[in-house]
């Protein structure tokens, strides 16, 4: 396969990748946790971190298999929960491929607006980014591992939905 190939090979496996991506922020934007998951590996796990200046350490606020996310996302309307809707907007800033185009890593930028219920005001709730593992093959893109990095660590009371 000659360079131009490669190239324009990479280019398409990018636009699989980048969709990927955005499609999970939009499932989730839309509650859709069966269609979040259907995105996503058997092998699939997820965090939420955020690193603490004041102790100095990384904090693990959730991580979860794909079968925790599932118990997890069937959970939540057992859970009394803030209902004010989240809209995650995602950038995709770089992806790396490896093991020849088979797997990428994905770094994006993430920042998360609530919107309330009562008056529909809009503010920015959280700030980070978010570190996939991407798996490209012949049925498409599936996502093998998402790491979320908090800049904020202040999120409040009654929030109990992943980003």
């Amino acid at each position: 396969m000659g360079q131009i190939e490669n190239i324009a090979l990479a280019a398409g496996s990018r636009v699989l990748v980048e969709e990927l991506v955005y499609s999970t922020a939009m499932r989730m934007d839309e509650k859709d946790f069966a269609g979040y998951l259907a995105l996503c590996d058997a092998s699939y796990k997820y965090r939420i971190t955020a690193y603490s200046p004041e102790i100095r350490k990384l904090m693990t606020w959730l991580e979860h298999d794909h079968k925790g996310m599932k118990l997890l996302f069937d959970n939540l309307p057992k859970h009394n929960s803030d209902q004010s809707m989240l809209s995650r907007h995602v950038t995709v800033y770089t992806v790396k491929f490896e093991d020849g185009g088979k797997i990428a890593d994905v770094v994006s930028g993430l920042q998360v607006f609530r919107t309330t219920n009562d008056g529909g005001t809009t503010t920015l709730f959280a700030v980070g980014k978010m570190h996939d593992r991407v798996a490209l093959g012949d049925d498409g893109a599936r996502l093998v591992d998402r790491t979320i990095k908090l800049d904020t660590r202040m999120l409040g009371i009654g929030f109990h939905i992943p980003f």
